[in-house]
């Protein structure tokens, strides 16, 4: 993989979604052991998949996976942690605002 160029693959995966009270959530599991790296992509093919309320749907698809240049990968990196602290920036308190 060269420092600017991008390479694209295909793996057949399993995407669950819930749509319960105590779990709403949608995973991709990957069939062939792929790995996806810092910067890189994923786009699982087929229509939208909508589970109705109280239940969980799972179904096979494939994926093709973006996978980002050595300088993406670099940059993904070295900003990463910024972008984790801003998500980090929350407080929970007892107090009730008006």
């Amino acid at each position: 993989m060269g420092l600017l160029t991008r390479e694209r693959e295909t793996a057949p995966c399993t995407v669950t979604v819930s749509h319960r009270f105590e779990e709403l959530s949608a995973h991709v599991r990957f069939n062939n052991g792929a790995v996806v790296y810092p910067g890189d992509t994923v786009e699982v093919q087929g229509p939208e998949i909508m589970a109705p309320y109280g239940e969980v749907v799972e179904e096979d698809r494939t994926a093709i996976i973006t996978r980002a240049s050595r300088l993406e990968q670099f940059w993904t990196r070295a900003t990463g942690d910024f972008e984790f602290m801003e998500l980090c920036e929350f407080s929970f308190s007892e107090e009730v605002t008006p």
